[in-house]
Protein backbone atom coordinates (compact mmCIF):
# COMPACT_ATOMS: atom_id res chain seq x y z
CA UNK A 1 0.00 0.00 0.00
CA UNK A 2 2.93 2.57 0.95
CA UNK A 3 5.10 1.70 -2.53
CA UNK A 4 1.23 2.71 -4.29
CA UNK A 5 0.96 6.03 -2.60
CA UNK A 6 4.45 6.93 -3.20
CA UNK A 7 4.00 5.91 -6.68
CA UNK A 8 0.95 8.06 -6.98
CA UNK A 9 3.09 11.43 -5.42
CA UNK A 10 5.87 10.19 -7.98
CA UNK A 11 3.54 10.33 -10.69
CA UNK A 12 1.76 13.42 -9.41
CA UNK A 13 4.93 15.75 -9.00
CA UNK A 14 6.11 14.28 -13.03
CA UNK A 15 2.83 15.74 -14.12
CA UNK A 16 3.71 18.61 -11.86
CA UNK A 17 7.04 18.88 -13.61
CA UNK A 18 5.79 17.93 -17.16
CA UNK A 19 3.13 20.94 -16.92
CA UNK A 20 6.09 23.47 -15.78
CA UNK A 21 7.92 22.25 -18.61
CA UNK A 22 5.26 22.54 -21.30
CA UNK A 23 4.24 26.11 -19.73
CA UNK A 24 7.65 26.72 -19.80
CA UNK A 25 8.19 25.79 -23.38
CA UNK A 26 4.82 28.05 -24.37
CA UNK A 27 6.66 31.24 -22.57
CA UNK A 28 10.24 30.70 -24.53
CA UNK A 29 8.10 30.01 -27.40
CA UNK A 30 6.04 33.37 -26.96
CA UNK A 31 9.40 34.85 -26.34
CA UNK A 32 10.54 34.22 -29.29
CA UNK A 33 7.78 35.05 -31.30
CA UNK A 34 7.76 38.46 -29.70
CA UNK A 35 11.53 38.55 -31.00
CA UNK A 36 10.73 37.71 -34.30
CA UNK A 37 7.99 40.31 -34.45
CA UNK A 38 10.76 42.82 -33.24
CA UNK A 39 13.11 41.50 -36.34
CA UNK A 40 10.45 42.15 -38.67
CA UNK A 41 9.66 45.30 -37.22
CA UNK A 42 6.40 44.95 -36.06
CA UNK A 43 4.38 48.29 -35.10
CA UNK A 44 4.49 49.06 -31.54
CA UNK A 45 0.96 48.67 -30.92
CA UNK A 46 1.24 45.11 -32.29
CA UNK A 47 4.04 44.57 -29.91
CA UNK A 48 2.13 46.06 -27.12
CA UNK A 49 -0.57 43.64 -28.30
CA UNK A 50 1.84 40.92 -27.74
CA UNK A 51 3.25 41.39 -24.26
CA UNK A 52 -0.65 42.08 -23.14
CA UNK A 53 -1.36 38.47 -24.53
CA UNK A 54 1.94 36.83 -23.00
CA UNK A 55 1.52 38.37 -19.64
CA UNK A 56 -2.64 37.66 -19.49
CA UNK A 57 -2.41 33.80 -21.30
CA UNK A 58 0.85 32.12 -20.23
CA UNK A 59 2.10 33.78 -17.45
CA UNK A 60 -1.94 33.85 -15.97
CA UNK A 61 -1.17 38.11 -14.92
CA UNK A 62 -4.13 39.36 -13.75
CA UNK A 63 -3.38 43.01 -13.00
CA UNK A 64 -0.15 44.97 -15.40
CA UNK A 65 0.13 48.49 -16.48
CA UNK A 66 2.75 49.41 -18.81
CA UNK A 67 4.08 52.93 -18.87
CA UNK A 68 6.26 54.42 -21.98
CA UNK A 69 7.67 58.34 -22.37
CA UNK A 70 6.21 60.23 -25.09
CA UNK A 71 7.28 63.33 -25.95
CA UNK A 72 8.44 63.84 -22.09
CA UNK A 73 4.80 62.59 -21.05
CA UNK A 74 4.38 58.91 -19.19
CA UNK A 75 1.51 57.39 -20.64
CA UNK A 76 -0.09 54.02 -19.92
CA UNK A 77 -0.50 51.96 -23.26
CA UNK A 78 -1.01 48.88 -21.96
CA UNK A 79 -2.91 47.29 -19.29
CA UNK A 80 -4.82 44.23 -17.39
CA UNK A 81 -7.35 44.02 -15.01
CA UNK A 82 -7.52 47.65 -13.91
CA UNK A 83 -10.53 50.46 -14.93
CA UNK A 84 -9.22 52.24 -17.88
CA UNK A 85 -9.97 55.52 -15.71
CA UNK A 86 -7.13 54.61 -13.48
CA UNK A 87 -5.04 54.20 -16.39
CA UNK A 88 -5.46 58.14 -17.48
CA UNK A 89 -4.14 59.18 -13.66
CA UNK A 90 -0.81 61.11 -14.11
CA UNK A 91 1.71 58.86 -11.68
CA UNK A 92 4.84 60.77 -13.29
CA UNK A 93 5.89 62.08 -10.39
CA UNK A 94 5.92 58.55 -8.44
CA UNK A 95 7.53 56.94 -11.13
CA UNK A 96 10.59 58.89 -10.55
CA UNK A 97 10.78 57.03 -6.97
CA UNK A 98 11.80 53.83 -8.26
CA UNK A 99 15.03 53.06 -9.71
CA UNK A 100 15.28 49.11 -9.32
CA UNK A 101 12.70 46.14 -9.30
CA UNK A 102 10.69 46.68 -5.96
CA UNK A 103 7.83 45.00 -4.24
CA UNK A 104 5.06 47.41 -3.19
CA UNK A 105 3.42 47.48 -0.12
CA UNK A 106 -0.11 48.24 0.70
CA UNK A 107 0.41 51.36 2.56
CA UNK A 108 1.47 53.16 -0.91
CA UNK A 109 0.03 56.27 -0.78
CA UNK A 110 -1.34 56.75 -4.33
CA UNK A 111 -4.63 54.74 -5.77
CA UNK A 112 -3.26 52.95 -8.95
CA UNK A 113 -0.24 51.64 -7.28
CA UNK A 114 -1.98 50.20 -4.23
CA UNK A 115 -3.59 47.93 -7.47
CA UNK A 116 -0.36 46.04 -7.62
CA UNK A 117 2.63 43.96 -6.02
CA UNK A 118 5.94 45.33 -7.74
CA UNK A 119 6.96 47.49 -10.02
CA UNK A 120 9.49 46.71 -12.87
CA UNK A 121 11.66 49.59 -14.17
CA UNK A 122 13.55 49.37 -17.45
CA UNK A 123 16.62 51.78 -17.61
CA UNK A 124 18.73 52.70 -21.18
CA UNK A 125 21.60 53.85 -20.24
CA UNK A 126 21.04 54.90 -16.73
CA UNK A 127 17.51 56.02 -17.88
CA UNK A 128 13.96 55.30 -17.65
CA UNK A 129 12.39 54.10 -20.36
CA UNK A 130 9.43 51.99 -19.36
CA UNK A 131 7.87 50.83 -16.06
CA UNK A 132 5.59 47.92 -15.68
CA UNK A 133 3.49 47.11 -12.78
CA UNK A 134 2.55 43.89 -12.07
CA UNK A 135 -0.14 42.88 -9.40
CA UNK A 136 -2.90 39.93 -8.82
CA UNK A 137 -0.61 37.39 -7.47
CA UNK A 138 -2.34 34.26 -5.38
CA UNK A 139 -0.11 33.39 -2.14
CA UNK A 140 0.61 29.87 -3.32
CA UNK A 141 2.38 31.47 -6.93
CA UNK A 142 5.67 30.86 -8.33
CA UNK A 143 6.29 35.10 -7.84
CA UNK A 144 9.74 34.73 -7.97
CA UNK A 145 10.24 33.34 -11.30
CA UNK A 146 7.21 34.80 -12.74
CA UNK A 147 8.74 38.29 -11.88
CA UNK A 148 11.96 37.18 -13.52
CA UNK A 149 10.87 36.23 -16.45
CA UNK A 150 8.43 39.06 -17.14
CA UNK A 151 11.42 41.52 -16.39
CA UNK A 152 13.02 39.83 -18.89
CA UNK A 153 9.94 40.22 -21.46
CA UNK A 154 9.94 43.76 -20.23
CA UNK A 155 13.39 44.67 -21.35
CA UNK A 156 12.75 43.22 -24.44
CA UNK A 157 9.70 45.21 -25.53
CA UNK A 158 11.08 48.41 -23.83
CA UNK A 159 14.57 48.69 -25.25
CA UNK A 160 12.63 47.45 -28.57
CA UNK A 161 10.29 50.72 -28.30
CA UNK A 162 13.06 52.67 -27.67
CA UNK A 163 15.36 51.97 -30.75
CA UNK A 164 12.41 52.50 -32.77
CA UNK A 165 11.78 56.00 -31.56
CA UNK A 166 15.37 56.88 -31.61
CA UNK A 167 15.77 55.04 -34.90
CA UNK A 168 12.67 57.07 -36.31
CA UNK A 169 14.04 60.09 -34.56
CA UNK A 170 17.14 59.66 -36.49
CA UNK A 171 15.69 59.52 -39.95
CA UNK A 172 13.72 62.72 -38.84
CA UNK A 173 17.17 64.50 -37.62
CA UNK A 174 18.51 62.98 -41.17
CA UNK A 175 15.38 63.95 -43.53
CA UNK A 176 15.19 67.83 -41.52
CA UNK A 177 19.03 67.82 -42.02
CA UNK A 178 18.62 67.59 -45.63
CA UNK A 179 15.93 70.29 -45.89
CA UNK A 180 17.69 72.71 -44.34
CA UNK A 181 20.88 71.91 -46.85
CA UNK A 182 18.20 72.06 -49.48
CA UNK A 183 17.19 75.22 -48.08
CA UNK A 184 20.20 76.42 -47.48
CA UNK A 185 21.61 75.75 -51.25
CA UNK A 186 18.12 77.80 -52.18
CA UNK A 187 19.09 81.03 -49.99
CA UNK A 188 22.02 81.10 -51.37
CA UNK A 189 20.84 81.37 -55.13
CA UNK A 190 18.90 84.16 -53.58
CA UNK A 191 22.33 86.25 -52.35
CA UNK A 192 23.66 88.09 -55.12
CA UNK A 193 27.09 85.72 -56.38
CA UNK A 194 28.34 88.96 -57.94
CA UNK A 195 28.92 92.79 -56.92
CA UNK A 196 29.70 95.28 -59.67
CA UNK A 197 32.74 97.23 -59.77
CA UNK A 198 33.52 99.86 -61.64
CA UNK A 199 34.38 103.60 -61.51
CA UNK A 200 31.18 105.06 -59.78
CA UNK A 201 30.70 102.53 -57.49
CA UNK A 202 31.79 99.63 -55.47
CA UNK A 203 30.24 97.05 -53.66
CA UNK A 204 31.41 94.33 -51.04
CA UNK A 205 29.89 91.65 -48.96
CA UNK A 206 30.19 89.60 -45.85
CA UNK A 207 27.83 86.92 -45.36
CA UNK A 208 27.93 84.46 -42.77
CA UNK A 209 24.89 82.65 -41.53
CA UNK A 210 24.80 81.48 -38.13
CA UNK A 211 23.13 78.14 -39.54
CA UNK A 212 22.97 76.31 -43.09
CA UNK A 213 20.40 78.31 -43.05
CA UNK A 214 19.87 82.07 -41.79
CA UNK A 215 17.43 85.23 -41.95
CA UNK A 216 19.81 87.28 -43.69
CA UNK A 217 19.57 89.13 -47.13
CA UNK A 218 21.15 91.72 -49.16
CA UNK A 219 20.58 92.60 -52.55
CA UNK A 220 21.28 95.39 -55.27
CA UNK A 221 19.78 96.62 -58.39
CA UNK A 222 21.29 98.91 -61.28
CA UNK A 223 19.67 101.16 -63.88
CA UNK A 224 20.10 102.32 -67.33
CA UNK A 225 19.84 105.94 -65.89
CA UNK A 226 22.86 105.16 -63.50
CA UNK A 227 20.75 104.44 -60.80
CA UNK A 228 21.95 101.97 -58.20
CA UNK A 229 19.46 100.25 -55.61
CA UNK A 230 21.16 98.59 -52.67
CA UNK A 231 19.34 96.88 -49.23
CA UNK A 232 19.92 94.45 -46.23
CA UNK A 233 17.34 93.08 -44.94
CA UNK A 234 17.16 90.79 -41.63
CA UNK A 235 13.79 88.46 -41.43
CA UNK A 236 12.49 87.24 -38.01
CA UNK A 237 13.17 83.88 -37.33
CA UNK A 238 15.61 80.79 -39.03
CA UNK A 239 15.20 77.75 -40.62
CA UNK A 240 12.64 76.90 -43.57
CA UNK A 241 10.36 79.70 -42.46
CA UNK A 242 13.19 82.36 -42.85
CA UNK A 243 13.91 80.79 -46.43
CA UNK A 244 10.54 80.60 -47.57
CA UNK A 245 9.83 84.09 -46.39
CA UNK A 246 13.35 85.15 -47.82
CA UNK A 247 12.57 83.73 -51.29
CA UNK A 248 8.68 85.72 -51.46
CA UNK A 249 9.95 89.04 -50.17
CA UNK A 250 12.98 88.64 -52.94
CA UNK A 251 10.64 87.86 -55.72
CA UNK A 252 8.15 90.86 -54.32
CA UNK A 253 11.73 92.99 -54.20
CA UNK A 254 12.26 92.76 -57.70
CA UNK A 255 9.07 92.91 -59.01
CA UNK A 256 7.56 95.70 -56.79
CA UNK A 257 11.17 97.72 -57.74
CA UNK A 258 10.71 97.23 -61.11
CA UNK A 259 6.90 99.03 -61.26
CA UNK A 260 7.87 101.75 -58.86
CA UNK A 261 9.62 104.86 -59.28
CA UNK A 262 8.79 106.44 -56.02
CA UNK A 263 10.70 104.99 -52.78
CA UNK A 264 8.44 105.48 -50.48
CA UNK A 265 5.60 103.55 -52.70
CA UNK A 266 7.96 101.09 -53.37
CA UNK A 267 8.37 100.24 -49.37
CA UNK A 268 5.08 101.32 -48.76
CA UNK A 269 4.08 98.41 -51.19
CA UNK A 270 6.40 95.88 -50.24
CA UNK A 271 5.12 96.01 -46.72
CA UNK A 272 1.60 95.30 -47.72
CA UNK A 273 2.93 91.99 -49.71
CA UNK A 274 5.03 91.09 -46.84
CA UNK A 275 1.68 91.63 -44.21
CA UNK A 276 -0.67 89.84 -46.26
CA UNK A 277 1.46 86.73 -46.69
CA UNK A 278 2.46 86.23 -42.91
CA UNK A 279 -0.22 88.30 -40.99
CA UNK A 280 1.62 90.17 -38.95
CA UNK A 281 3.02 86.60 -37.59
CA UNK A 282 6.41 87.47 -38.97
CA UNK A 283 8.48 90.49 -39.86
CA UNK A 284 11.66 92.14 -41.24
CA UNK A 285 14.01 94.87 -40.68
CA UNK A 286 14.96 96.57 -43.59
CA UNK A 287 17.12 99.65 -45.20
CA UNK A 288 17.28 100.06 -49.10
CA UNK A 289 19.60 103.27 -50.51
CA UNK A 290 18.73 104.64 -53.92
CA UNK A 291 22.19 106.43 -55.16
CA UNK A 292 21.56 108.68 -58.77
CA UNK A 293 24.88 109.03 -60.23
CA UNK A 294 23.79 111.88 -62.12
CA UNK A 295 23.09 114.05 -59.43
CA UNK A 296 24.69 112.42 -56.31
CA UNK A 297 22.08 112.81 -54.24
CA UNK A 298 21.29 109.15 -51.83
CA UNK A 299 17.91 108.46 -50.55
CA UNK A 300 17.34 106.20 -48.47
CA UNK A 301 14.57 104.49 -45.82
CA UNK A 302 15.56 102.81 -42.75
CA UNK A 303 12.58 100.26 -42.01
CA UNK A 304 13.56 99.45 -38.09
CA UNK A 305 17.25 98.18 -39.32
CA UNK A 306 20.43 98.99 -37.79
CA UNK A 307 21.59 102.63 -38.80
CA UNK A 308 24.36 102.05 -41.79
CA UNK A 309 27.39 104.40 -41.39
CA UNK A 310 28.03 106.85 -43.61
CA UNK A 311 31.57 108.21 -43.88
CA UNK A 312 33.86 109.86 -46.03
CA UNK A 313 37.15 112.19 -45.32
CA UNK A 314 34.54 115.33 -43.90
CA UNK A 315 31.51 113.16 -42.65
CA UNK A 316 30.82 110.61 -40.62
CA UNK A 317 26.91 109.94 -40.01
CA UNK A 318 24.20 107.09 -39.01
CA UNK A 319 21.29 106.34 -41.83
CA UNK A 320 18.29 106.74 -39.56
CA UNK A 321 15.02 107.77 -41.08
CA UNK A 322 12.80 106.09 -42.52
CA UNK A 323 9.70 104.13 -40.96
CA UNK A 324 8.56 100.73 -38.45
CA UNK A 325 9.80 97.23 -39.31
CA UNK A 326 8.08 95.93 -42.56
CA UNK A 327 5.14 93.10 -41.91
CA UNK A 328 3.51 94.20 -38.62
CA UNK A 329 1.24 96.21 -39.82
CA UNK A 330 -1.36 96.18 -42.73
CA UNK A 331 -0.42 100.23 -43.35
CA UNK A 332 3.09 101.51 -42.32
CA UNK A 333 2.39 104.48 -39.71
CA UNK A 334 4.77 106.67 -40.68
CA UNK A 335 7.63 107.71 -43.47
CA UNK A 336 10.32 109.75 -43.12
CA UNK A 337 12.74 109.35 -46.13
CA UNK A 338 16.06 110.27 -45.94
CA UNK A 339 18.67 112.39 -48.05
CA UNK A 340 22.22 112.76 -48.32
CA UNK A 341 24.20 114.52 -51.28
CA UNK A 342 27.22 112.64 -51.40
CA UNK A 343 29.96 115.65 -53.18
CA UNK A 344 33.15 113.03 -52.21
CA UNK A 345 34.17 109.69 -52.38
CA UNK A 346 32.09 108.30 -49.33
CA UNK A 347 31.66 104.70 -47.92
CA UNK A 348 28.10 103.42 -46.92
CA UNK A 349 28.98 100.34 -44.16
CA UNK A 350 25.40 98.41 -43.90
CA UNK A 351 24.88 95.39 -41.92
CA UNK A 352 22.70 92.78 -39.49
CA UNK A 353 22.44 92.60 -35.73
CA UNK A 354 24.87 89.64 -35.34
CA UNK A 355 27.90 92.06 -36.00
CA UNK A 356 26.91 94.39 -32.91
CA UNK A 357 25.60 91.90 -30.90
CA UNK A 358 29.36 89.61 -31.22
CA UNK A 359 30.70 89.49 -27.67
CA UNK A 360 34.21 88.97 -26.78
CA UNK A 361 36.02 86.89 -24.11
CA UNK A 362 35.04 89.93 -21.34
CA UNK A 363 31.40 90.26 -22.58
CA UNK A 364 31.57 93.74 -24.19
CA UNK A 365 29.54 93.60 -27.47
CA UNK A 366 31.11 95.12 -30.61
CA UNK A 367 28.81 97.90 -30.29
CA UNK A 368 27.94 100.90 -32.56
CA UNK A 369 30.23 102.66 -30.70
CA UNK A 370 32.94 100.66 -31.37
CA UNK A 371 32.08 100.01 -35.24
CA UNK A 372 32.27 103.66 -35.34
CA UNK A 373 35.64 104.01 -33.99
CA UNK A 374 36.20 101.40 -36.62
CA UNK A 375 35.34 103.18 -39.07
CA UNK A 376 37.66 106.14 -38.32
CA UNK A 377 40.35 107.22 -41.07
CA UNK A 378 39.16 104.21 -43.27
CA UNK A 379 37.94 106.32 -46.07
CA UNK A 380 40.66 106.15 -48.37
CA UNK A 381 39.98 101.91 -48.40
CA UNK A 382 38.06 100.16 -51.56
CA UNK A 383 35.14 98.00 -50.24
CA UNK A 384 36.41 95.26 -50.60
CA UNK A 385 39.84 95.89 -48.43
CA UNK A 386 37.51 97.74 -45.98
CA UNK A 387 35.55 94.60 -45.68
CA UNK A 388 38.90 92.69 -45.20
CA UNK A 389 39.94 94.85 -42.43
CA UNK A 390 36.66 94.89 -40.76
CA UNK A 391 36.81 90.86 -40.40
CA UNK A 392 40.19 91.66 -38.86
CA UNK A 393 39.17 93.57 -36.47
CA UNK A 394 36.43 91.46 -35.72
CA UNK A 395 38.28 87.66 -35.40
CA UNK A 396 40.81 89.72 -32.72
CA UNK A 397 38.17 91.35 -30.92
CA UNK A 398 35.60 87.78 -30.15
CA UNK A 399 38.77 86.01 -29.18
CA UNK A 400 37.27 82.21 -28.50
CA UNK A 401 34.06 83.40 -28.89
CA UNK A 402 31.58 81.73 -31.84
CA UNK A 403 28.98 84.10 -33.67
CA UNK A 404 25.97 84.69 -31.93
CA UNK A 405 24.04 85.17 -35.12
CA UNK A 406 23.52 85.38 -38.89
CA UNK A 407 26.46 88.22 -39.73
CA UNK A 408 26.05 90.10 -42.77
CA UNK A 409 27.52 93.35 -43.67
CA UNK A 410 27.22 95.50 -47.60
CA UNK A 411 29.80 97.55 -47.94
CA UNK A 412 28.95 100.31 -51.18
CA UNK A 413 32.19 102.94 -51.44
CA UNK A 414 30.18 105.64 -53.88
CA UNK A 415 33.27 107.49 -56.04
CA UNK A 416 32.44 111.11 -57.06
Amino acid sequence: MAKLTNLRKELSKMESLERELHLKQLQINRLLNITQAINNNVSDEGLYDMYNSFLSWEMGIKKMALYIQNDNVWECISYIGIPKKMTEMDISQKLAEYERLKMLEGNETHELIREFDVVIPVLHKEHPIAYTFIGGFEEDEDMYNKVQFITTITNIVAVAIENKRLFKQQIEQERYNREMELAGDMQHLLIPDYLPDNEFYQLDSIYKPHQSVGGDYFDYVEFEDGTLVFCIADIAGKGLAAALLMANFQANFHSILMASTKLETFVRELNTSLFRITKGDKHLTFFIGVYKRDTGKLTYCNAGHNPPVLFSKNKMDTLREGCTILGSFPELPFMDLGEVLITEDTTILSYTDGLTDMQNDAEAYFDEEALLDFVKNKEDLSAKVFNQELMNRIEIFKGRQNYPDDFTVLTCKIFR
